[in-house]
């Protein structure tokens, strides 16, 4: 299976990121990639925390989530959607840092919530993620079909790969992963 792995320079601009994010998406599936994985957060680089609150989707809808099933759609792709912020019920302060697949029929088939949040305090500057975020509680696996080919993707979102135990139950799960 052809996996592209997509970089872009997020703004804080929610439908400049898609129209970058489908271009890089359209340049994939034109090079063959039967699987495409956007970057954390690739649907806005805000300039606070709290910019998250502001763009939320509920599960199952919103704009975000629209461009990208239309685009697993319309390209016959698999497509990881690195990660975008959905509202948390009843708790309009807070948010999960979710990663939704969507299958080439434009379902989404996974939801991954990061299950680590970053935070850091060196006495200067203070950083903590769960002032906006949700933390995630599962592991999550995705069996999908692809180039003739049955794979079995574990997901994970940046600082979760510092935590081994979150890969162990990854590979505890029946059939194991692949990637």
């Amino acid at each position: 299976m052809r996996v592209a792995a997509l970089q872009m320079v997020s703004t804080p601009n929610v439908h400049r990121n898609l129209d970058t994010a489908a271009t890089l998406l359209r340049q994939a599936s034109e090079r063959g990639a039967a699987l495409a994985v956007l970057p954390e957060y690739f649907c806005l680089m805000g300039q606070r925390d709290t910019d998250k609150l502001s763009i939320a989707e509920s599960p199952g809808d919103g704009p975000v989530q629209r461009a990208l099933a239309g685009l697993a759609r319309e390209l016959g792709l698999w497509i990881v959607g690195g990660t975008l912020p959905l509202q948390v019920a009843g708790h309009p302060d807070r948010v999960t840092n979710s990663c939704l697949t969507f299958s080439p029929d434009g379902q989404c088939c996974a939801r991954y919530d990061k299950v680590h949040l970053f935070a850091f305090d060196n006495g200067r500057e203070r950083y903590d993620e769960s002032r906006v975020l949700r933390a995630g509680q599962e592991a999550v696996k995705l069996s999908l079909e692809a180039a003739a080919e049955r794979w079995n993707l574990g997901f994970s979102v940046c600082y979760d790969l510092r935590f081994p135990e979150l890969y162990r139950r990854l590979g505890q799960l029946e059939g194991g992963c692949d990637v």
